[in-house]
């Protein structure tokens, strides 16, 4: 099939232009364009998870950065004694195991859907495909990514000290 008809195609399936709107409505993506948008969804692989499902286990290599159409995941973490302690229940629109994309290390906490959820994931992988031909794309996402790793890093570090020039 040639481009102009698969084009055409993308335009009438629902699913994608699902897809498509739901993924401009993140801050992760904000800034691409809407043919970009559109790599984008390509590169993404979509499953639903039942109740009670695992989506990663306390351990697992990262290989993967999820992020949540609909339903609810919860991230818990192993505590002293060993029992899971909730650490964060997730929304829509929320994404989780974004470290994956950066580097090979084991998963920090265990991923369960509470309900039916439906994500999408975004392998490190496809990534690397997307950066190799869409520059602009991974660009756009380690950007965000790197934003949201430094704010998180300095909530973990709490208020900074006063400057003796404020």
């Amino acid at each position: 099939m040639g481009p102009l008809k698969l084009f055409k195609r993308w335009l009438g399936d629902p699913a994608f232009a699902r897809k498509k709107q739901f993924l401009r409505s993140l801050d992760l993506f904000d800034g691409l364009s809407a043919g970009e948008i559109g790599e984008l969804v390509h590169a993404l692989h979509a499953r639903t998870y039942r109740p009670g499902e695992v989506v990663f286990v306390e351990g697992d290599i990262g290989r993967a950065l999820f992020i949540l159409e609909t339903g609810r995941v919860e991230l818990t973490r192993l505590d002293a004694s060993g029992k899971p302690e909730r650490i964060h229940t997730l929304k829509p629109g929320e994404f989780f195991g974004e470290m994956a994309l950066l580097e090979s290390l084991p998963r920090t906490a265990t991923a369960t859907a509470t309900e039916t959820s439906r994500l999408h994931l975004l392998y490190r992988s496809k990534l690397d495909g997307l950066l190799q031909s869409q520059p602009r794309i991974g660009v756009v996402v380690m950007s965000h990514l790197a934003r949201l790793l430094s704010s998180r890093l300095r909530r973990a570090r709490g208020p900074a000290p006063a400057r003796a020039d404020d």
